[in-house]
């Protein structure tokens, strides 16, 4: 075991050792996913799959909100259920699935506090002339130093055997 492995004692504490992985639409993320995965397979981990609805600025007609609302809701719920359902297919693990409406940086803060076995956030960095996408750019920049876990950036542009090879 490296010195920056989870030392492991029990089944009881490896229930406490999770990755927290933001799942969108974005290609890069299936990087994101599939590193966070193999990790949490090989420390004996967990892996949180978290979902964020960006607030909508409609305001209105309350019942077209519902609908946005909704429709958001279940398209979140069906990239977490493909994403858990690719975990448990490739390293055999049940990811657990959150969706929260709001900011994703404070939304991001919200469930970690809320969860203290979540150890490593797991962003995956774009590889478009955008950048590496906001909340690698948020969590890399100025909120760094404020961050109350570790993370773990990951290139949008590797392929699945570095991936596997760096896990």
């Amino acid at each position: 075991m490296s010195a920056m492995e989870p030392a492991v004692e029990s089944a009881d504490t490896a229930a406490f050792w999770k990755f927290l992985v933001v799942v969108d639409e974005t290609p890069e993320c299936n990087n994101a996913i599939r590193f966070a995965a193999l990790r949490a397979a090989k420390t004996n981990g967990g892996v949180t799959l978290l979902y964020i609805i960006d607030p909508p600025d409609f305001q209105h007609w309350m019942s077209v909100e519902e609908v946005m609302r909704e429709e958001a809701h279940e398209e979140g719920s069906a990239l977490l259920q493909k994403a858990a359902d690719r975990i448990a297919d490739e390293v055999g693990l049940k990811a657990n699935m959150l969706i929260r409406e709001g900011k994703a940086i404070n939304e991001i803060l919200k469930v970690i506090e809320e969860d203290p076995g979540i150890r490593i956030l797991v962003l995956a960095a774009g590889t478009g002339k955008e950048g590496p996408g906001p909340l690698v750019s948020s969590f890399s920049g100025q909120m760094l130093g404020t961050l109350p876990i570790a993370m773990t950036i990951v290139p949008g542009h590797l392929p699945t055997d570095q991936i596997d090879q760096i896990t």
